[in-house]
């Protein structure tokens, strides 16, 4: 993941009041959450969405992977905008396109027309949250905030990800439908959108104006930093989205003493991430990023490898604690990807970044479940998530080899 193809350019750091930086990270922050509340609580769903139009779990899965798909398009294909338009055009239009399609999910009730709405979803969380990866160079002034702030915003992520599944059990236990969560979620998007239209914004560099289309985005698809961060986020990604996609299945044969712990594993893998990720801002503040990648994906490697060995009495403990050593991984991956690049392009490479995020999102857990259903069992399907960590651990041997040479 080492290039020396690049300058390496400090991150900019345009001329503004520290009263608009903070507001500024607020709002980010809040996106962050917003969009977890939303695609994290699918887990949630499925089941009654499956009850409710007697459908497959395939069919189901696709509250899961349509949305992911969209983010991912989205990304590759309007990343560049938040350059071209500028952060807050970008992030006002992807504001407002989510909260649309959040209150259309009270127009109607076929799940055809969910998936629809789904999809316009993910397109706009591709314009808001490249433009609000792209906002968050403009504000750092060097590469170690850079990283910082994103394992902050990810921490809020990871905190909306414990609210939205906690909302929709609510809504469930009080007879109330889970579209109500997407009526809080549009809500808020309201309010983020108010306070995006009001906030200023640091001046970014034009110098490169005339070259952000669509054709120049894409050629990042080439660059082989670009490519090197984005196999190890799509493989961190892979990794991750096995454990709230499938470790619910995989924990369901368990019989021991610890039934408590099963029960409550992914709230608690949940917890651990986010805790983690504010936890992540200082410890790389004490230890280099290369570091905390090779020793955090290589924890990670251990708890897959001890669950593939020892079975389910294993995973019940080490799939919940992996949740502590994922939580830096993905930000800081993230930032060191899109920080290298100047600023006139950290829109573009933020949505190749996010089109590599999303794609895997989708694409991984749909793989291990036909494993699983091919060999008979779920934990055939972690034997493959076993197998992206080690891959993922290597990779960040090497990038930390490479930096000590």
């Amino acid at each position: 993941m080492q290039s020396s193809s690049h300058s390496h350019p400090e991150v900019n750091q345009p001329v503004i009041e520290s009263t608009s930086v903070a507001q500024i990270k607020i709002l980010t922050y809040m996106m962050f959450f917003v969009f977890a509340m939303t695609s994290d609580a699918v887990g949630v769903i499925i089941p009654e969405l499956i009850s409710t139009y007697k459908l497959t779990l395939t069919q189901a899965s696709a509250f899961h992977y349509i949305p992911m798909i969209f983010i991912a398009l989205g990304g590759l294909f309007l990343g560049y905008l938040a350059d071209k338009w500028g952060r807050k055009a970008t992030i006002i239009t992807g504001l407002v396109l989510f909260s649309v399609a959040c209150f259309l999910f009270a127009a109607g009730s076929s799940f055809l027309y969910f998936l629809t709405l789904l999809a316009l979803i993910g397109l706009a969380i591709g314009l808001f949250k490249t433009g609000a990866l792209a906002l968050i160079g403009d504000i750092s002034t060097n590469h170690q905030e850079h990283t910082a702030t994103m394992n902050k915003v990810e921490g809020f992520f990871g905190v909306g990800a414990i609210v939205g599944p906690a909302v929709v059990s609510y809504l469930l236990t009080a007879g109330v439908s889970w579209k109500y969560l997407y009526l809080c979620a549009g809500a808020l998007c309201v309010a983020l959108s108010l306070m995006a239209l009001k906030a200023k914004y640091p001046i970014t560099q034009k110098s490169l104006s005339g070259q952000i289309n669509l054709k120049n985005s894409l050629l990042l698809m080439k660059d082989p930093y670009a490519l090197g961060f984005s196999a190890a986020v799509a493989l961190y990604v892979a990794t991750e989205v096995a454990i709230y996609v499938w470790m619910p299945t995989l924990l369901s044969d368990y019989e021991g003493s610890m039934m408590w712990l099963a029960t409550y594993a992914l709230t608690i893998f949940f917890i651990l991430r986010a805790g983690g990720r504010f936890l992540g801002v200082w410890v790389l503040r004490h230890l280099s990023w290369q570091s905390v990648l090779f020793w955090f994906s290589t924890a990670v490697f251990l708890c897959y490898l001890g669950t593939a060995i020892f079975g389910v009495a294993a995973a019940v403990v080490l799939l919940p604690l992996s949740g502590l050593f994922m939580s830096v991984i993905y930000p800081t991956l993230n930032s060191k990807g899109i920080s290298h690049f100047q600023p006139s392009q950290h829109g573009a490479i933020a949505g190749v970044i996010l089109f590599f995020t999303a794609a895997s999102a989708a694409i991984a857990p749909l793989l291990m479940g036909l494993i699983s259903d091919m060999f008979g069992h779920v934990s055939f399907g972690f034997y493959l998530a076993t197998a992206f960590a080690a891959v993922l651990a290597i990779g960040s041997a090497f990038n930390l080899k490479s930096k000590q040479d």
